[in-house]
Parts: C-alpha cells; sequence; structure tokens
C-alpha cells in the first residue's frame, strides 16, 4: 500500500503545477467555444469544469485533458438557432434544446463504450493519425489568428501600429520563455511561468492590451464571475417530450456523439504515444458518456478530449489523474472566487502558449519522410489535414481511414496468383497464392480456362488464405462452372471454417474438399462466432 502511495504521489507537484496551467488555458477556449455555439460564455465553462473532472476521475487515459470544444461547437451554432426558432421571442428555448442533445449524446456515447467500440480506434492507420495531428495543429494556429483582431465599428479588424507589435512582442516572450526555460530547469512547468511572468509584465507596466476580461466582454458576455452548477429544470418543463423532439435532437445527438468520440479516441493514442502508455479506449466512451449526461443535466455544452490542453498538460509534466482534477477544480475556483484575477490575464500569453502547442503537435516528421512512404500514404496525410481544416475532424477521419482501405484492398487485390502444373495422371493443378477476398475474387476468377482444361483439375489453396463471404462466394461459384462443364473439380488446403461453411452451402462439398493433416487452421471474418479464443490458437494461425 505504501509503494503504492509512493508511486501515485511521487509526480504530484508536476500533477499540480501542470493542472494549474491547463486551468489558465482553458478559460479563453471555453468561452470562445461558447461564443461560436450561441451560448452564454458560463455554458462553457461549466461544461470544461464538469466533463473535465468527471473524465480525469473515470476515464480511460490518465493525463489527457477535457472540456468544451470547437469540434463541437461549430455543429452546435444550427442546432441553438433552430431550437430557438420553434419557440416565442425571447424564450430561449435553443440552450435547452441543447442540453437536451448532450444527455442523449451522452447515453449513445455510453452505448460505444458498452459494446466496445472503442477498439476499433486501433484500427486507424498511422497516415491518418498525421494527418489528424497535422490537421488539427493547423486549425489550433488558425483559431488564435482571431485573437489578432479588435473590435472597431461594429466590426472585427486586424490590429495595426503600436497595438499589433505590443501582442506580437508578448506572444514572442511567452513562447521564448516556454523555449528557454526548460534547458535551464524542468522543475516548473514552462507555460505557467510565462503565463506569470507576461502578466505580470502587463499589469505592472499597465499595457492596454487585449485580457481575458476584455474578450469576455467584447463577445457580448458580462464576465467571468457565476455560481455553482444548477440542475437545469427547465429542460423537462419548457421542452416538449414528443417523437418531433426527438426527431429533432436525434441526428445532432448522433454527429456530437461520433465527433466527440473520434476526438477524444485520437487524442488518447497521440497521449499513449507521448507517454509510451496505453489507455482504456472503451472506459473514455463510458466516461465521455457519463461526462455529457452530467454536463446536460447541469447546464454544460458538453465536450469530449481537448488534443491542445492535453498537450500542454503532458509537456507540463502531467501523468496522472491529478492533473486534470486540479485543472477542473481550479477552473471552478476562477469562476466563484478569482474571476477578477482571471480575467487580467492577457490574451498574448495564452495565444503564445498555444503557438508553442502547435509547434509541439505538428508532425514535422512528415516533411522528412515524403520521399521514403508510398505515394498512397502521403496522399492520404494531405487528404486529412485538408479535411480537417476545411470541414472538421470526424469526417477527415472517416474519409482517411475509408480511402486506406480501399488502397489496402487494391493491393492486396493484385497479389492473387495462380501457378498451374499438370500431372501425370492428367489432372490440372492449380496452386493459389495470395489472399482471396472481395477485391480479388475477379482476378482470381480469370485465372481459370473452364472450357479448355482437362476432365478433372485441382485447386489447391496451400499459399492461399480465403479471407471473407465473397471468397466463398467466388469458390462456390467455380466449383458450378467446372461442374456445368461435366469436369471433376477437387479442392485442397482449406482451413476447417471454409469447409464448415462450405458444407452448409452445399453437401456436395464433402466430397469434393480433399482433407489433409496440413490443412490451414485460419479462421473467416464471415464466421465471427467462431473465431479462436486462446493464444495458443492464435498462435497456430
Amino acid at each position: 500500500m505504501t509503494e503504492f502511495v509512493r508511486d501515485r504521489a511521487k509526480n504530484a507537484k508536476n500533477d499540480i503545477l501542470s493542472g494549474l496551467t491547463v486551468a489558465l488555458a482553458l478559460v479563453p477556449e471555453a468561452v470562445a467555444f461558447a461564443f461560436v455555439a450561441g451560448v452564454d460564455p458560463l455554458v462553457g465553462l461549466y461544461a470544461a469544469f464538469m466533463i473535465g473532472l468527471i473524465t480525469s476521475i473515470f476515464g480511460g487515459r490518465p493525463g489527457m485533458i477535457s472540456g468544451a470544444t470547437g469540434a463541437l461547437a461549430v455543429v452546435m451554432v444550427s442546432l441553438v438557432a433552430e431550437g430557438n426558432a420553434m419557440g416565442a421571442a425571447g424564450e430561449n428555448l435553443g440552450v435547452f434544446y441543447l442540453f437536451l442533445t448532450v444527455i442523449l449524446m451522452g447515453f449513445i456515447q455510453i452505448l460505444a463504450g458498452l459494446f466496445k467500440l472503442g477498439k476499433f480506434v486501433r484500427l486507424i492507420p498511422h497516415p491518418v493519425m498525421m494527418g489528424f495531428v497535422n490537421g488539427l495543429a493547423i486549425v489550433i494556429f488558425l483559431s488564435q489568428l482571431d485573437m489578432f483582431k479588435i473590435i472597431a465599428g461594429g466590426e472585427k479588424m486586424w490590429m495595426q501600429g503600436t497595438e499589433l507589435m505590443t501582442m506580437l512582442g508578448l506572444v514572442g516572450l511567452t513562447m521564448a520563455i516556454m523555449f528557454g526555460l526548460p534547458k535551464l530547469t524542468k522543475k516548473v512547468p514552462e507555460a505557467l511561468v510565462a503565463i506569470i511572468v507576461v502578466s505580470a509584465i502587463v499589469i505592472i507596466g499597465k499595457l492596454d492590451v487585449a485580457t481575458v476580461g476584455s474578450f469576455i466582454k467584447d463577445g457580448g458576455g458580462e464576465g467571468l464571475k457565476g455560481g455553482l452548477p444548477k440542475f437545469q429544470f427547465d429542460i423537462f418543463t419548457k421542452l416538449p417530450f414528443t417523437l418531433d423532439t426527438l426527431m429533432f435532437i436525434l441526428p445532432y445527438a448522433l454527429i456530437l456523439a461520433a465527433i466527440g468520440l473520434i476526438e477524444s479516441l485520437m487524442t488518447l493514442n497521440l497521449v499513449d504515444e507521448l507517454t509510451d502508455t496505453r489507455g482504456n479506449s472503451n472506459r473514455e466512451c463510458l466516461a465521455q458518456g457519463g461526462a455529457n449526461i452530467i454536463t446536460g443535466l447541469f447546464g454544460g455544452m458538453g465536450g469530449c478530449a481537448m488534443i491542445g490542453q492535453s498537450i500542454i498538460n503532458i509537456k507540463g509534466g502531467g501523468r496522472g489523474r491529478l492533473s486534470g482534477i486540479v485543472a477542473a477544480l481550479t477552473l471552478l475556483g476562477f469562476i466563484l472566487f478569482a474571476s477578477g484575477l482571471i480575467e487580467q490575464v492577457p490574451i498574448a500569453a495564452l495565444v503564445g502558449v498555444m503557438f508553442m502547442v502547435v509547434i509541439g503537435t505538428f508532425a514535422w516528421s512528415s516533411f522528412r519522410i515524403m520521399n521514403r512512404i508510398p505515394g498512397t500514404d502521403l496522399f492520404v496525410i494531405v487528404l486529412v489535414s485538408a479535411l480537417t481544416v476545411i470541414f472538421d475532424l470526424a469526417l477527415a477521419v472517416i474519409a482517411g481511414v475509408v480511402v486506406s482501405a480501399l488502397v489496402f484492398s487494391w493491393e492486396n487485390a493484385k497479389r492473387i496468383r495462380a501457378r498451374k502444373r499438370m500431372r501425370e495422371d492428367g489432372t490440372k493443378v492449380y496452386e493459389i497464392w495470395g489472399p482471396l477476398f472481395f477485391g480479388s475474387i475477379s482476378v482470381f476468377m480469370e485465372k481459370f480456362d473452364v472450357k479448355n482444361d482437362p476432365d478433372h483439375v485441382l485447386i489447391d489453396f496451400v499459399e492461399a488464405r480465403v479471407c471473407d463471404h465473397s471468397a466463398l462466394e467466388a469458390i462456390y461459384m467455380l466449383v458450378g462452372k467446372y461442374e456445368a462443364e461435366g469436369k471433376t473439380i477437387k479442392l485442397k488446403h482449406l482451413s476447417e471454417d471454409c469447409k464448415v461453411l462450405l458444407d452448409k452451402a452445399s453437401p456436395k462439398f464433402k466430397d469434393l474438399i480433399i482433407d489433409d493433416i496440413d490443412d490451414p487452421r485460419y479462421h473467416l471474418a464471415a464466421n465471427p462466432e467462431d473465431f479462436p479464443k486462446s493464444l495458443n490458437e492464435y498462435e497456430l494461425i
């Protein structure tokens, strides 16, 4: 027990200091995403607090930070607008439809965890992962450029002159501190020190620069201060619980659940790589779902894992659950007690931190390996990066996986081979090499000369692998063609799985299949209930 406590406590200082840094970085992000979604800033801050706390305690990836995110906010815009339009003027039903949608989103994510769908993120190819981090780095960078604008005459305009130079100077100073401090000492998180130093310069020097407080007020908010989250009884009193309501929120809930899970699980994979550890994807699905249900019930806009803040945490030394808990509780403390202090933090310091996150997030190695990887992999990296920037993360990842799967299928489809030879008794033998699956069956069928073959044919699958139901159908059709010509055909070296399924298709295969002691023992995807369960069986495949 003592050793367990010691192991958990030895990184406590780093977790606490890193959590404080993350809390500072969460404030403008949560506020900005709330404005994007068209709701009050406190709705975003409450979401960051509740989701961050719950996932830190119960999630499948210690050290990963969750909260309100832009990927979800852009989907919520139309949801809130349509919800407002469904009520009377000034009733503002949109936010309550949002809460109800977030609750349903949470239940969908819990179902994904219960059915263990989180493991499928492990199937995402590495080029998709590289495209994902590159695209997300670009998105984070572009989102920070908006901080270089001011509101003049009711419109946003780029900073100019002294104002721009001051902003650039403070951003540069923040980045310089974060770059240089680790070379002197790694005992304190460089991001926190940079924020404190730059804030002190602005406050002591009385510099007229944008701060967290001015950012909130420019967006139409009244300030950072608020109370504890309250249970939203209005969800159940103001909204009609009808089939029409369900049909309205269900599409949004499905999209939000998918985006939230994809972003969370992709971030989980990235943190796994950074820390050389492994998280539990299904547990993360359950935690994200439960967090969104609670968030919706208590007035938050919902959320998922945040790659930028997660990297800030990891780079700052945060490795355990304590870092996320500290970040969430500190954020609540800002809302309740320290709003005045946090509102004085200059936006330039937070922009500098995020720019360093961009530099750390972008996979610069993708430029170095451009000439060393297949062209298709390079295309996938560029495609996913571009789609992440232009559309959203979910679409980008799905498109990348689909393209990668199609390329894989095409390449494997070309690997099917047939070596032909004649026996002394006049039997023609086809020795099949390569994977037989839906993509290769047309090439497979072209290898046979049914009309001109002799009366006796043997197909030997000694170096082939029958992969799916389409392959079984191809074998079934080929046998039918030879029988239609009045010729005898035999099949050899099929796995037990193939034999069983072909026998179910037609009892005649019992006479056509030659049993041998060296028949392979692989299993087909067409028959998942018979997949091998023990390690020994896997080793024999």
